[in-house]
């Protein structure tokens, strides 16, 4: 994982998720390691959170491995982003979108 993401859990999810994003935006990458579109994403997400770094928080979640949160927010299909702001869901999207879609979303939420 790049230094500008970090893993979240079931655990931490409401405190590193939920609470901070009534600071600051954040998009939360679920995957899992068998899903190859995940696995095809995953630099678009590194890159987009470097862009984004200071104004966005990139988190990612595994899917197998916290389904308390992915089931909390009705994750049927991965990946999904969400972004979060304000302590609620805010925007979603699901499958590997390209690079321009995922900025046209984060846009609405950072500016």
């Amino acid at each position: 994982m790049s230094e500008n993401i970090q893993a979240v859990n079931d655990a931490n999810f409401e405190a590193d998720v939920v609470e901070a994003s009534k600071t600051q935006p954040v998009m939360v990458d679920f995957w899992a390691d068998w899903c190859r579109p995940c696995h095809m994403l995953t630099p678009t997400v590194e890159e987009l959170a470097k862009e984004h770094a200071g104004k966005l928080k990139v988190v990612k979640l595994n899917v197998d491995e916290n389904i308390n949160a992915a089931g909390k927010f009705n994750i049927r299909g991965i990946p999904t982003l969400l972004i979060f702001k304000g302590g609620q869901v805010a925007d979603q999207l699901v499958g590997a979108q390209p690079k321009e879609s995922i900025e046209k979303v984060i846009q609405r939420h950072i500016s």
